[in-house]
């Protein structure tokens, strides 16, 4: 099961956001993102979801965003005056967008346990991951406005500033597009775009920010391989388990119950939407993933769902399960490294769950959305 090409794109695509997060990247980012969002009503909070965004392009990995904004935003927010639950729970809830926005971990394993294109997961990718960004922004400006947040600039950046930042930042900012546009012209598969984003990501921590050196390296590769690790050996268990599934027709049986409640692709799709929502709370969301999806996917393909739409819709309700109690794990690494309770995480994410929620809604009813851009592009 693990003898597998394209699983080779996981490690790598992990160990992209370890270096990143470590060697200086992440910081040009964040001043990216502060020069483009600081004027807006809660500054830094604004600065902290389009972060997340600009990270989710490179790592992908939900757990590996919290965790680096918990250490260098979280503290600064609190110093400017943001309230303790507020800047652990925008931390928390922003690191859902990363792994919707290419090159999303979830996505290239949704990718491989469907058998759907990994190009195509990527571009469908990019519009819910915009949406939720925008959503969150605008549920940030509204908490702002009513607790008095203030703007972390005086005012709007001017285009030359943008325009300076933009040029410093560049390095960091072609990863996702230079991934998109290298497998478009047929340059490199995914796993040998993993590979290239690696190799660039060294050459970027040591050579252009020098904050890179070896002995950090050395841990980088460490923890991606550990991290790595834990999902070889889900890939491992969950392969016995979809042998099960598949000799005992589990998957089909699953499907006559569905399509005896539901008369409609949409009934199906809120019924899964309310299966997963629950699960979520108990079950990581790697492990759902691998355990649930395998069920769930031939019940899509019977009633017509297109399943690149369904893989980015499943990824991004199970972003919500990592949010929810007891088993909400952005909870869990915002909580650890900011050094703070559990439960006050929880109490500021609340609000939003809601723009999220919202995200998944209209992406539900309105499929189109997502299968736009693969269409337009990979169809071309």
């Amino acid at each position: 099961a693990v003898e597998s090409f394209p699983y080779l794109a996981v490690p790598f695509f992990i160990m992209v956001g370890s270096v990143m997060n470590y060697s200086g990247i992440s910081e040009e980012l964040m001043n990216m993102a502060e020069v483009l969002a600081g004027h807006m009503k809660g500054g830094l909070a604004q600065v902290n979801c389009l972060l997340s965004a600009m990270m989710g392009g490179i790592s992908g990995s939900a757990n590996a965003d919290a965790a680096m904004e918990s250490k260098i935003l979280v503290p600064e927010m609190i110093k400017k005056g943001f309230s303790k639950p507020f800047s652990a729970a925008v931390t928390a809830a922003s690191s859902a967008v990363s792994p919707v926005i290419p090159p999303g971990t979830n996505l290239i394993l949704y990718a491989l346990i469907a058998n759907v294109p990994v190009g195509d997961m990527f571009l469908a990718g990019y519009t819910p991951g915009i949406l939720m960004t925008l959503a969150m922004m605008i549920t940030v400006h509204i908490i702002s406005v009513k607790r008095g947040y203030q703007p972390s600039r005086e005012r709007m950046a001017r285009p030359a500033e943008i325009g300076r930042q933009a040029i410093k930042s560049i390095w960091a900012l072609a990863i996702p597009f230079g991934i998109i546009l290298g497998m478009r012209i047929g340059m490199f598969t995914p796993t040998e775009a993993a590979v290239v984003a690696a190799l660039y990501s060294v050459i970027l921590g040591m050579f252009i920010y020098k904050e890179l050196t070896l002995k950090a390296l050395f841990q980088h590769c460490v923890e991606a391989m550990a991290i790595s690790g834990v999902t070889v050996l889900m890939i491992i268990t969950v392969t016995f388990f979809g042998d099960m599934i598949a000799r005992e027709q589990v998957a089909m049986k699953i499907a006559e119950v569905f399509i005896q409640f539901a008369n409609s692709p949409l009934t199906v799709l809120v019924m899964i939407n309310l299966l997963l929502l629950f699960l979520g709370m108990f079950i990581d969301a790697l492990a759902l993933q691998f355990l649930v999806l395998p069920m769930l996917i031939p019940v899509a393909e019977q009633v017509g769902i297109d399943l690149v739409f369904f893989g980015v819709m499943t990824t991004l309700n199970m972003m919500i399960g990592i949010l929810t109690p007891p088993m909400g794990m952005a909870l869990f690494v915002v909580a650890q490294v900011g050094k703070m309770p559990v439960s006050t995480v929880t109490k500021g994410v609340l609000p939003f769950l809601i723009p999220i929620f919202v995200t998944l809604v209209v992406i539900t009813i309105f499929p189109q959305i997502i299968i736009f851009l693969p269409n337009l592009i990979m169809g071309a």
